[in-house]
């Protein structure tokens, strides 16, 4: 199968039967990691792991179940076997298995250089220190131990300077506002209505979206329940939109100031309440530092 884009193939391997068997060992991360929690000012580095399920090698006795065969052209040939030996994309608990090896191998970066941070999420990898020596330090050692565990890293995908992107997000030496969204403003289907739902759950984080805000949209989602089953914007859904793209150009989060202490606060009436998470700097002109807005569930 031809990947979207790229004169590159994906192999189509059914591991369906496989899938039945395998225990499910479920998430090992709840959520991405914040990069809110990255200290205001400090050098930062993006990698991307190349291929990560691809260079996470299968236990010898186990390769032979992962085997397939390649018939040949106008059944010339007998079929030609073969299995592999590494963790086949579409396995069950991947992302789990995948999630825990760099975790085990990044750990003992992070024993060595307690005075820097590593946020992983799956093959990305965001690198944090508070100086440019300390980080090229980190660096060298997280390319070491990913290498001679026979990863790759994409060269092109690395960055070291602002504004850093990652995981959706556009960071900057003190603030983080989503990259730029595509918001869908007139939803035709319930599928449209989803995936525009979906984005703005995304961005709620970091723009203080509250449930208030975005219900007459939510509430569309009811009725029927078929993905090209018709909706039409209410006014009052029109009005949560322009919310939205108001939110987009003006609200931002903020990167923590690792010496002051954060508070929570619980803003809103009820049933609409909702809380932030910020801390707040005596004496500056930018007093408030938005870490996170934390909603309940609709």
């Amino acid at each position: 199968m031809e990947k979207p884009g790229k004169d590159k193939w994906r192999l189509l391997h059914d591991l369906r039967e496989i899938n039945r068997i395998i225990e499910d060992m479920g998430p090992l991360q709840p959520g991405m990691p914040s990069p809110t929690m990255l200290p205001r000012d400090w050098q930062l580095a993006v990698l991307d792991i190349k291929d990560c399920f691809f260079q996470i090698p299968l236990h010898p006795e186990d390769a032979p179940r992962f085997a397939f065969s390649v018939p040949t052209i106008n059944r010339e040939a007998p079929m030609k076997r073969y299995h592999c030996k590494v963790l086949p994309q579409g396995l069950k608990s991947c992302p789990f298995i995948c999630q825990e090896y760099v975790a085990s191998l990044l750990s003992l970066v992070r024993a060595k250089r307690k005075d820097a941070i590593i946020l992983h999420y799956m093959d990305d990898l965001f690198v944090c220190a508070p100086n440019d020596s300390i980080l090229q330090h980190m660096l060298d050692l997280v390319v070491k131990v990913l290498t001679s565990a026979g990863f790759q890293l994409q060269e092109d995908k690395v960055q070291r300077m602002p504004p850093w992107k990652y995981l959706g997000l556009r960071i900057a030496a003190r603030t983080i506002v989503p990259q730029k969204l595509e918001i869908e403003c007139n939803p035709k289907t319930l599928a449209d209505l989803h995936s525009l739902c979906g984005s703005l759950n995304w961005v709620r984080p970091w723009l203080g979206l509250t449930n208030e805000d975005l219900d007459p949209l939510f509430n569309l989602l009811n009725g029927e329940k078929g993905l090209v089953s018709p909706r039409e914007l209410t006014p009052e859904a029109k009005t949560a939109i322009e919310k939205v793209q108001k939110a987009l150009s003006e609200r931002q989060a903020h990167r923590c100031e690792p010496n002051i202490p954060f508070q929570f606060i619980v803003l809103g009436k009820l049933p609409h309440l909702h809380g932030l998470i910020f801390q707040w700097i005596e004496g500056q002109r930018d007093s408030l530092l938005i870490i996170e807005w934390v909603f309940l569930s609709h």
